[in-house]
């Protein structure tokens, strides 16, 4: 779908579009230009909005079908409530929530932005934000169906916004199509099956962004046993796919001599559980157990297409979790590449192994100036949180803020959980440095991040962001089909912008 933005003024002709979108307020007061289409069509929209179905309350939707001599086929007025209560994720909520409607009826659409009376958001920008979330619910992983019924197929092919100053919409509108570039390739990557999307093949894919360049590393078996990371190299071997470590850097700005911000992603391919393997039932949802690697992969692509002026590094452990033969075993002892050692007591808990090596290279060859690793590491935050939140843990409470807040501004909410000696303790193990899950069933979300910081080193400011809920939805929300969602992609690209890009 094409995004657009035309001019418009309180003389301009009705626009030519199989469907017209109207906003509408809680106090229900068509805008001038609707004001006009309501007396070429004898009242059908002010009929429509004393129905008494219709409130103008957010998520609420009215269609009027227009007579022949009118070049739209239909109108859809979009409940948009309070104006006061109307912030940046409000209109791309209005934005998207308006797409899962129209997509399947109409080949174009325009949403009429005329000025609305106490704002907060300029409305060039609020066009942009409203172009922004259509973007993002527009998306669909279909490319493996071969058949779909004519009534389900999108239709929409140009989805327009006309504002006045459309030049200065699509100014603002340019670096949030990049970031949604960002999101859908994660989405992508997420949704992809185990035998298209394993540690090489995700490798290769994250080499794309090199046209827009981001330096890419790749390492393979041999390097990183050369490296010491036995933490990582446990995970994958008893998988037939060679495990690989991604490193990505993007130098926005080359004048700076400040150290980095990194991003560090668990990329599990396909996760068995290996020899401590999973229930048959649900494993096939195991192929975005590479959510965090997704992430980041999206994040670096979001913003090396935006230009971002900042020094980021992306760091991702690429394996396949698989029970062969050659698999490790519960109980084996690995010594990870910081020279920590590590009672694998449970080879599902192999996410934390992954990063354990992935931090250390982060921290080794670009001594960052903070860290912020990504997972779908524990079930357990699932059952804390639920799926409407990540779990974020922290030594540092000013990152820990700083996360926190852009989750709220972007839609992508996190809430924090602890970190304490009382936690630690449980991983400590009876023959080695430490053990890979607690002595207990309880607090399996902290024990597995506690099991994180001890690889962090130098009081580095690190954060773990746990995203098992979030990095699939089963439901549609107003910006996402249900799938792969990208969730991490906008809320770091916001954190990196507000807190550390020049």
């Amino acid at each position: 779908m094409q995004i657009h933005f035309n001019d418009l003024t309180a003389k301009s002709p009705l626009p030519d579009a199989s469907v017209l979108v109207i906003p509408v307020g809680s106090d229900k007061k068509l805008p001038h230009l609707a004001q006009d289409l309501d007396k070429q069509t004898g009242g059908a929209l002010s009929r429509a909005l004393s129905s008494g179905k219709f409130a103008g309350k957010r998520g609420q939707y009215v269609s009027v079908l227009l007579p022949s001599s009118i070049k739209a086929s239909r109108v859809f007025l979009v409940g948009i409530g309070a104006v006061k209560e109307i912030d940046a994720q409000a209109l791309e909520n209005i934005g998207g929530g308006v797409i899962p409607h129209i997509e399947t009826i109409a080949t174009s659409a325009v949403f009429l932005l005329e000025p609305i009376k106490g704002l907060s958001v300029p409305l060039p920008q609020a066009a942009a934000r409203i172009a922004h979330g259509a973007h993002l619910r527009s998306y669909r992983f279909t490319k493996y169906f071969t058949k779909t019924p004519e009534d389900e197929k999108p239709k929409l092919a140009k989805f327009t916004v006309a504002v006045a100053h459309a030049k200065n919409a699509e100014t603002a509108y340019a670096p949030l199509e990049k970031i949604a570039e960002g999101v859908v390739f994660t989405r992508d990557l997420v949704s992809e099956p185990a035998n298209i999307i394993y540690p090489e093949s995700l490798a290769a894919k994250a080499s794309e962004l090199k046209k827009l360049g981001v330096e890419v590393k790749i390492l393979g078996v041999a390097e990183m046993t050369k490296l010491g990371m036995g933490a990582l190299l446990g995970v994958g071997q008893g998988s037939a796919r060679e495990s690989k470590l991604l490193v990505l850097q993007w130098k926005g700005d080359k004048s700076s001599k400040t150290a980095p911000v990194a991003f560090v992603g668990k990329g599990v391919t396909f996760d068995t559980g290996g020899i401590s393997i999973k229930p048959a039932n649900g494993m096939e949802e195991m192929k975005w157990d590479m959510g965090g690697a997704g992430v980041v992969i999206g994040l670096m692509k979001a913003l090396a297409g935006r230009k971002a002026k900042v020094n980021v590094v992306g760091v991702a452990g690429l394996v396949e979790n698989m029970p062969d033969g050659n698999a490790q075993r519960p109980g084996d002892v690995v010594k990870s590449a910081n020279g920590q050692t590590i009672e694998v007591l449970n080879t599902d808990a192999e996410g934390r192994l992954v990063l354990a090596d992935a931090l250390w290279y982060a921290q080794k060859h670009f001594k960052p100036k903070l860290i912020v690793d990504l997972a779908t590491l524990t079930g357990a935050i699932i059952v804390a949180l639920g799926t409407s939140r990540a779990g974020l843990f922290s030594n540092n409470d000013k990152l820990a803020e700083q996360l926190f807040k852009t989750g709220k501004k972007t839609g992508e909410e996190l809430w924090r959980l602890p970190l304490a000696d009382v936690y630690d303790k449980q991983i400590n193990s009876d023959i080695a440095d430490m053990q890979n899950i607690g002595r207990d069933r309880e607090a399996g979300s902290i024990t597995a991040a506690q099991f994180l910081k001890r690889f962090i080193e130098n009081d580095t400011p690190w954060a773990h962001l746990d995203i098992a809920g979030v990095a699939w939805s089963k439901k549609d929300s107003d910006i996402c089909a249900k799938g792969g969602t990208g969730f991490g992609v906008r809320l770091l690209n916001q954190f990196v912008e507000d807190f550390y890009e020049q």
